[in-house]
């Protein structure tokens, strides 16, 4: 694409022109002067060298009055008009100001940027109140379909996906919009589904592996040009063994009530060994329990639901719990009376046990509480929604346990509680349904199928390591919900002045993994898109130069170059500055933070593609044709990558 040269190197060229001009003139004044003296007097050593004086004098002062001319002109003119034309595009109010040497235009572009916003504002007002039983039909299909059990996936006619809900990303930990659906379930499924559909058949059944061997059965149809895939978990024949399993773990969630039963003291480590055991009993009844009963539909539940009504001691981590919200708060308030009637008011706690396990605590100061009277309480129903279960019946439901510990801190109730992963914890529902009419090889901005991360490390030099890695997906111009985050162990210690900046200390990543498996993770959920980040060469050369990975060869996008693009290189292009010229507001506790930074970065990219397009850099190739045109600034990742 043929583009027009930016307005300071037209004004630069306008007075280098003119200063060629006047050095032309006052060379030949000279000339002039030297051909109409006399042949004796130019013989004078003295005339000549007056003139030669008085030319170099000329040439210097032509070349000085006009770079100081040229130096005023862009500095209060031609800057002012970029950053002008850079609100225009934006929809962002100007700094005036900084304008005030281009009479009533600064004003004038402030009034038009205020009256558009306005009309803008006004436009989405009607549009919002048009569409409001429309979103609010919308939310009920996305409400049924989120809970719906089983797994639905919809795929376009090229076969990308386009449609999932939470218990499709359950079976698939892969999915992802816009990627192949044959990336995740094997080509020769598809392939022989939809031929079987090809003959006319409605509906096929079909059954495929997943990555981690899950077998997973279910029913294929076409709807116009697409395909609808649901998919169940395929259970085996036989029966679970569920008594022998619910023995097993009442059996390993007694251990640890067992200790304050004994007699006699007990060495520490040992105590300490026991109760491990224990907790991995239990933790492996419950996966066993998993694989048997075909991963159905798992209840979910925030921490300060299952407490509602309780006395809390500190906050609660705001991680998701497998846990019935209704029936466990029945039974931790019914406890809570006991406890309040026996030994005083108590209060919660909690506490994380590695990664995959929080418990809920229960604490008095006071004696103890013996495990028969624990036993006598959960032998009630405390439910009144459902008055045919015991306390003991919600917990064998919820395959946990409850105990009684002591020391002298005081005493608690323990209640084991598994913590839900990434994929346990989905969006309902994630599609865009306008990728089905997107061209496939279409590079527009807009268009783009884009993965913004950042990453936060040990320090800014090209040696440091990373310490956490986010990432946000972004479809045809808007986020999709997709998002992926982790600490990684850098493998060596994180220096106190970066755990200053972004809050991650050695203890924090200790269990942690390391950056070959943490860049393996993210490479396969930015797999096919187009990478953006904020100074990209920083934490692209962090995601390359590991030495260890895989190797990263997607196209990038730097929101520092795109935004040069827009205001020019004269205001700065800090993450704040940006996020504040575009009114984006980056809440101080996620600022430095990978996740919290990403975001801000995927906000401002999606306000900065309609002004790029404004000026015409409409496509990935325009922009690295624009980026060649800055390199002196900043360089561009892709290098000379076509």
């Amino acid at each position: 694409m043929k583009r027009r040269i930016g307005l300071r190197l037209r004004v630069l060229l306008l007075f280098a022109g003119f200063a060629v001009l006047l050095l032309a003139g006052s060379g030949l004044s000279l000339w002039a002067e030297a051909r109409r003296l006399p042949g004796e007097v130019m013989a004078s050593g003295d005339t000549l060298d007056v003139l030669i004086r008085t030319g170099v004098i000329q040439f210097f002062g032509i070349l000085t009055g006009t770079a100081v001319l040229w130096l005023l002109v862009d500095h209060h003119i031609v800057q002012p008009i970029e950053g002008l034309a850079g609100s225009l595009r934006t929809c962002r109010p100007p700094d005036v100001m900084r304008a005030r040497y281009l009479g009533d235009l600064g004003p004038a572009i402030a009034d038009a940027v205020e009256e558009r916003s306005r009309t803008q504002e006004a436009l989405d007002e009607a549009v919002a109140a048009q569409g409001a039983e429309l979103q609010r039909e919308k939310e009920t299909l996305e409400s049924i379909f989120a809970d719906f059990g089983a797994g639905a996936i919809m795929a376009d006619s090229k076969g990308r996906v386009i449609f999932y809900n939470a218990a499709a990303a359950r079976f698939l930990p892969g999915l992802a919009l816009d990627r192949k659906l044959s990336s995740q379930i094997a080509p020769a499924v598809i392939e022989a589904a939809l031929a079987r559909l090809e003959t006319g058949a409605g509906a096929t059944d079909l059954a495929c592996l997943a990555h981690d061997g899950m077998r997973l059965s279910g029913r294929i149809r076409h709807i116009g040009e697409n395909i609808l895939l649901i998919l169940q978990e395929r259970l085996s024949s036989g029966s679970a063994p569920h008594e022998a399993l619910e023995a097993l773990r009442r059996h390993a969630a007694t251990l640890v009530p067992m200790l304050d039963a004994l007699d006699g003291p007990i060495p520490q480590d040992l105590a300490q060994a026991i109760r491990a055991e224990g907790q991995g009993l239990a933790a492996t009844a419950r996966q066993l329990t998993d694989s048997m009963t075909g991963g159905a539909a798992v209840a979910r539940a925030m921490p300060h639901e299952l407490v509602a009504g309780l006395t809390l001691r500190d906050d609660l981590p705001q991680q998701a719990v497998r846990a019935e919200a209704a029936s466990m708060n029945a039974l931790l308030r019914f406890l809570n009376g006991r406890l309040s009637d026996e030994v005083g008011t108590p209060w919660v706690q909690a506490r994380m046990t590695g990664q995959s396990e929080l418990h809920l605590l229960l604490e008095w100061k006071g004696k103890a509480l013996p495990v028969d009277r624990l036993d006598e309480w959960l032998s009630e129903r405390p439910d009144p929604g459902q008055p045919d279960l015991t306390g003991a019946e919600i917990l064998a439901a919820h395959e946990t346990g409850i105990w009684p510990e002591s020391d002298p801190s005081g005493s608690r109730l323990v209640l084991p509680l598994q913590v839900l992963g990434a994929a346990d914890d989905a969006v309902g529902l994630t599609y865009d349904f306008g990728l089905a009419s997107r061209g496939g090889s279409s590079l527009r901005l807009g268009d783009l199928t884009c993965v913004v991360f950042d990453t936060e490390t040990t320090g800014l030099e090209d040696s440091d390591r990373m310490v956490q890695i986010a990432g946000l997906r972004i479809a045809r111009g808007r986020l999709t919900g997709e998002s992926f985050e982790t600490l990684v162990n850098p493998g060596r210690a994180i220096p106190p002045r970066a755990t200053a900046i972004h809050g991650i200390s050695d203890a924090m990543v200790a269990d942690a993994p390391g950056p070959d498996m943490a860049l393996t993770s993210f490479h396969h959920f930015a797999q096919d898109a187009v990478l953006v980040a904020h100074n990209a060469p920083f934490d692209m050369g962090m995601l390359r130069n590991t030495g260890m990975g895989p190797d990263f060869d997607n196209r990038v996008l730097d929101t520092v170059l795109l935004s040069v693009m827009i205001w020019g290189g004269s205001v700065s292009h800090t993450l704040d500055a940006l996020a504040e010229r575009l009114g984006i507001v980056i809440p101080p506790e996620k600022r430095h933070t990978a996740m919290g930074d990403a975001r801000a970065t995927a906000e401002i990219f999606l306000s900065l593609i309609p002004a790029l397009e404004a000026k015409g850099i409409t496509r990935f190739e325009d922009v690295r044709a624009e980026a060649r045109k800055h390199r002196r600034l900043i360089r561009d990742v892709n290098g000379s990558r076509s």
